[in-house]
C-alpha cells in the first residue's frame, strides 16, 4: 500500500479516533467528577458522611473499573443501541467509551480531592461555608492541577479504549488498522497506525502535563 493510498484512511482514521475520544472525555468528566466528589464527602468524617451511599458507589465504581473494556462494549450493544440508535460507527462508542472511563475518572477525582489540605476544608466548615462553597472555592481549585493530570491519564485511556473499539465496528485509527493492517497483511499501514496512536498519546500528555505546571506554578505564586 502507498502512502497515496494509506493517507486518506489514516487522516479519516484519525479523525474518527478524535471524535471518539473527546465526546467521551467530556460525558466522562461530568458523570465522574461528581461521582469522586460524592465519594470524599459521603465518606466518614465528610461534609455529608453516608456511609451506605458510599458504600453503594464504592462497589459500583469497582465493578466498572474491574470489567475489560472489550467485554464491555459487547455487554453495552443493547444499551448502545437503545441510546443512539445502532452500535456500530463513532457516535455509538461514545457510550461504551463514556460509562467504561467514568468509573476510572471517578476514583482519579476521588484521589485528587483527599490531597486537599484538611485545615482549608476546617477553616470553610468553621466560617458556615456549605457544600456549594466547599466545592467550589476550596476542593476543585485546590485540587485543580491533579484533576487536570487525571483528565489526561482519562483521555490516553480513551485513546486505547478507541483502538479496542474498532473490533466490534467502532471505526477509527483501531479499526482502519483491524480491516487494513491486519486482515491484508499491510504491515507498513499497521505500522503508520501505530505511529500515529503513539503521536496523538505524546501530544495529550505534552498538553497535560504543560497545563499542570502551569496551574502549580500559578498556586505557588497566588
Amino acid at each position: 500500500m502507498t502512502w497515496s493510498e494509506m493517507q486518506p484512511l489514516l487522516t479519516q482514521g484519525t479523525y474518527d479516533t478524535l471524535y471518539m475520544v473527546l465526546w467521551s472525555t467530556l460525558v466522562t468528566v461530568l458523570g465522574g467528577l461528581p461521582i469522586g466528589i460524592l465519594l470524599v464527602l459521603t465518606d466518614k468524617g465528610g461534609l455529608l458522611q453516608n456511609q451506605p451511599l458510599n458504600k453503594v458507589l464504592g462497589v459500583i465504581v469497582n465493578i466498572g473499573r474491574s470489567l475489560p473494556f472489550i467485554i464491555l462494549l459487547i455487554f453495552l450493544i443493547p444499551v448502545t443501541t437503545a441510546v443512539v440508535g445502532t452500535f456500530i460507527g463513532p457516535t455509538a462508542m461514545i457510550v461504551p467509551l463514556a460509562i467504561g472511563a467514568i468509573p476510572f475518572f471517578a476514583r482519579l477525582v476521588e484521589t485528587a480531592v483527599r490531597e486537599v489540605d484538611h485545615g482549608l476544608i476546617e477553616a470553610v466548615e468553621s466560617m458556615g461555608g456549605g457544600i456549594t462553597t466547599l466545592v467550589g472555592k476550596v476542593l476543585l481549585p485546590q485540587a485543580l492541577p491533579s484533576l487536570v493530570a487525571g483528565v489526561t491519564t482519562t483521555v490516553i485511556t480513551l485513546v486505547g479504549y478507541s483502538a479496542m473499539a474498532g473490533a466490534v465496528g467502532g471505526e477509527g485509527l483501531g479499526s482502519k488498522a483491524i480491516t487494513y493492517g491486519f486482515q491484508r497483511f499491510e504491515t507498513g499501514f499497521m505500522v503508520a497506525t501505530v505511529v500515529v496512536l503513539i503521536v496523538l498519546v505524546t501530544v495529550v500528555q505534552l498538553i497535560g502535563d504543560g497545563v499542570v505546571r502551569l496551574l502549580a506554578r500559578r498556586g505557588r505564586t497566588a
